[in-house]
């Protein structure tokens, strides 16, 4: 298992309201604001990462909330929607609390034989709630709103909306280890048996799908899960003999990053478990202050008046 691809490690998503955003995910959804941060590349911006009460890999969602972004378009080569796994009988308690907050939800309907609840969050970004046909044996997040009888407990899978099948599918099943499983009309199942959870990605093919754009409300890219950065660097290896175009090792402080087009167009990312996110914070303060990268931290001051202030 140690050399294998580990499932899903985090998504990361745009939005446009940093306040907004922060407030559907920890008091509408539920989850923990584990680290508050910025965009490595725009320090002027926020990177938020929400998650269970350690942030561990599987339940990451993060975004990057650019203020007055327009919105985006889901489309052909992007993941066009995030599921999480939640307990058996907590849909409609999703449903009604959703609906209470004003959240625009579809029907519970039948997928693979699993039910589950589709939604939008404030920018539009395709959400979904699954129950699970396996028992999902992660402890989810709680608030004073929210018991474990109903949390969310991490991600179930990804959608990748693709004009063709068989060069992604190849991508994950002969590089990444993943097996094909199901068919349902257009959209193909792909499973890990690395692990038990957060181990799924679907496939959506449409042939006439247009591409999409990748502004609020869209998915920026998907990370997948590896033991460390040697297991990581091997993999990378096996994408450059694969002739695909890749990343050198980037730090991104939590974890370390390699970073490649899939040949379906959506930007795969490949995540190590090390160091984790109390390498700057202990667990019981995660997500409290606002941690800088080291190169921005002479800064700070100039940084903390740009960005927007925080209820």
């Amino acid at each position: 298992m140690d050399n294998k691809i580990l499932g899903l490690h985090h998504i990361t998503a745009i939005a446009g309201n940093a306040q907004e955003n922060l407030n559907f995910y920890t008091q509408v959804l539920g989850l923990r604001l584990v680290k508050k941060t910025v965009n490595f590349d725009d320090p002027g911006t926020y990177h938020f990462y929400y998650g269970n009460e350690e942030g561990a890999p599987g339940t990451i969602l993060t975004f990057f909330p650019w203020q007055g972004i327009p919105k985006g378009r889901t489309g052909a080569g992007m993941a066009t929607e995030i599921a999480y796994s939640v307990p058996e009988k907590s849909l409609e308690f999703w449903k009604e609390r959703l609906n209470r907050y004003q959240v625009e939800t579809g029907d519970i309907v039948e997928r693979f034989g699993e039910q589950y609840l589709p939604f939008t969050d404030p920018d539009g970004l395709n959400l979904s709630l699954i129950v699970p046909k396996a028992a999902d044996s992660r402890k989810g997040y709680t608030t004073p709103a929210i018991a474990q009888n109903v949390a969310t407990k991490g991600f179930y899978n990804t959608t990748l909306t693709l004009n063709r099948l068989e060069p992604t599918a190849k991508i994950l099943t002969d590089i990444f280890g993943y097996q094909q499983t199901e068919q349902e009309g257009n959209r193909y199942r792909f499973v890990t048996n690395a692990v038990n959870e957060a181990n799924i990605i679907d496939i959506l093919l449409d042939e006439s799908a247009k591409p999409g754009y990748n502004a609020g409300g869209t998915n920026h890219h998907i990370a997948f899960r590896v033991k460390d950065d040697q297991v990581q660097m091997n993999f990378r290896e096996k994408i450059l003999s694969a002739g695909h175009q890749i990343t050198p090792k980037i730090d991104r402080d939590y974890f370390y990053s390699l970073y490649f087009r899939e040949p379906g167009g959506v930007l795969f990312e490949i995540a190590t478990d090390n160091p984790g996110f109390t390498v700057d914070e202990p667990l019981a303060e995660l997500g409290t202050a606002l941690k800088l990268p080291k190169q921005y931290e002479p800064s700070r001051s100039e940084i903390e008046k740009v960005l927007p202030v925080l209820k």
